[in-house]
């Protein structure tokens, strides 16, 4: 049984598998992609049910323009149907949609449409749904440290200011909580890059599930999972 006053305000994923998912069935690889796309809504709607504040996609990475470009081209037109289609879903839903990561070398058009939904969906309250799109952790934190460096440079702060708290606000995550649980599917044991500096202090959960075979009850199972964890964020257990 989930308890509802135990439920984690931000949930990030790692939706992997779609390819190994394909290949076994005898599919090519972009109807692993397609699928795991069709996943998103039901993960959506459960996170909704609980009471989940934040939900984080891990969507395309700055590793992943290395991919074949007939896959990622593939990759890029999926989420453009993704947002044409679900634009008046998340209004009717009551969610606001949020892309972090570089822009460039997003197609232009992906990055209007994207920019588009984010003003319109804006004020929306139920759940926060986070793509993150051409997203590299390090390069995160790299950008960061940037952008601190060019404030101290027009004196807009001191580096005696500089500390974890100052520092997360030059993030792309600044105004979300760090995620209280990561989700990867298949089972793989990495974090690749991924909200590195956010998931310091996160319960981890490995489901054997592929993304495309993720439902509803595999979402309920993880929060079931962090619900029997201990989370003492360096203290000692009272108990």
């Amino acid at each position: 049984m989930i308890d509802k006053n135990n439920i984690p305000k931000h949930v990030a994923i790692i939706m992997d598998g779609n390819g190994r998912w394909a290949k076994e069935k005898g599919r090519i690889r972009s109807a692993g992609h397609r699928e795991g796309i069709n996943r998103l809504s039901e993960i959506v709607d459960a996170a909704i049910e609980l009471g989940v504040g934040v939900l984080t996609f891990f969507a395309f990475s700055t590793e992943n323009w290395n991919r074949p470009k007939k896959e990622v081209d593939t990759l890029m037109r999926y989420l453009d149907n993704f947002l044409e289609k679900q634009f008046k879903e998340l209004q009717k839903k009551n969610i606001r949609l949020i892309a972090i990561g570089r822009g460039d070398p997003i197609p232009k058009y992906l990055q209007k449409k994207i920019e588009k939904a984010e003003e319109k969906t804006r004020n929306n309250s139920a759940l926060t749904v986070v793509l993150a799109l051409n997203y590299g952790s390090r390069q995160e934190i790299v950008d960061a440290a940037k952008k601190f460096a060019l404030a101290v440079k027009n004196e807009e702060t001191g580096v005696e200011d500089l500390d974890v708290e100052n520092f997360s606000r030059y993030f792309y995550t600044v105004g979300l909580p760090d995620p209280d649980l990561l989700i990867r599917t298949s089972q793989e044991m990495r974090l690749s890059n991924f909200l590195l500096w956010q998931l310091s202090y996160a319960e981890l959960y490995f489901p054997k599930v592929y993304w495309p075979d993720f439902k509803r009850e595999d979402f309920y199972e993880a929060i079931e999972e962090f619900q029997k964890r201990k989370r003492r964020f360096g203290r000692v257990d009272a108990n």
